[in-house]
């Protein structure tokens, strides 16, 4: 009986910290994807933000100036088309991701006949979005930054370390300057608002401190005083830099 409770407690306590695209303020459409050569090819790009907004998502491209209230990037999704390999036909699929990298939700596959490329690409996108249309979104009010995945695990002597990374230092989410950090296989990589990978961090036995690689120079990132610093060394002199980091 004990374990059936605790089998119950687990599914709610993982039902409760999933998210959907309805606790997401916006959209982020990038200018070109992967598989295409130029910006807006095929003005695919176009395409995308139109049908999001037809959906009832607020949509920005990657270059826009965001208005007042989409200051703190986590609380939009970033938006991809990716394209299926296959025989004499075109198949795209669009995937979205929070600010950390994390798949938050992949559309149907979009299929095509067509043998031009543009028309191909068209008639894949616009039936790849059906199913975002089924989605019937409409924003919550939630924050998405409040379903942080260490709520929901106990605390114990292998994960209190990852727990502190994540809530402290706090950052400040209005500074021009904020970077946010994506977790890759050793540790993070911090990206701007382009998105661009500014620095990257390989995990240490400390909570409070990273090896840290910016522009070829190795570092550490360090936790003092509710800040983040990036400290390495130039001509025997140690250098300190102020790091604004959102975890």
């Amino acid at each position: 009986m004990r374990i059936k409770f605790l089998l119950i407690a687990l599914l709610t306590s993982v039902i409760g910290f999933s998210q959907s695209v309805n606790d997401y303020k916006a959209v982020i459409v990038p200018l070109k994807y992967d598989f295409l050569k130029t910006e807006n090819q095929y003005r695919l790009s176009t395409m995308t933000k139109a049908n999001l907004v037809k959906a009832g998502f607020q949509a920005f491209y990657a270059n826009e100036q965001l208005p007042a209230g989409f200051a703190d990037r986590c609380d939009l999704l970033y938006v991809d088309v990716k394209r299926d390999n296959g025989f004499l036909i075109t198949k795209l699929y669009l995937e979205f991701r929070d600010c950390y990298g994390k798949v938050i939700y992949t559309s149907q596959v979009g299929k095509s006949k067509e043998k031009e490329y543009e028309s191909a690409y068209r008639e894949s996108l616009e039936l790849a979005f059906v199913s975002i249309n089924a989605l019937n979104y409409k924003y919550n009010g939630t924050n998405a930054n409040t379903a942080k995945v260490t709520a929901s695990v106990p605390a114990t002597p292998q994960n209190v370390a990852a727990s502190v990374v994540v809530s402290a230092p706090v950052a400040d989410i209005t500074d021009p300057n904020l970077l946010y950090a994506q977790p890759t296989e050793n540790g993070y990589q911090l990206i701007d608002k382009t998105p661009k990978v500014v620095m990257k961090l390989l995990k240490t036995s400390r909570p409070d401190s990273f090896i840290a690689i910016k522009d070829g120079i190795q570092g550490s990132l360090n936790a003092k005083d509710n800040q983040w610093f990036f400290e390495y060394y130039k001509n025997d002199q140690l250098i300190s830099e102020k790091v604004v980091v959102k975890f």
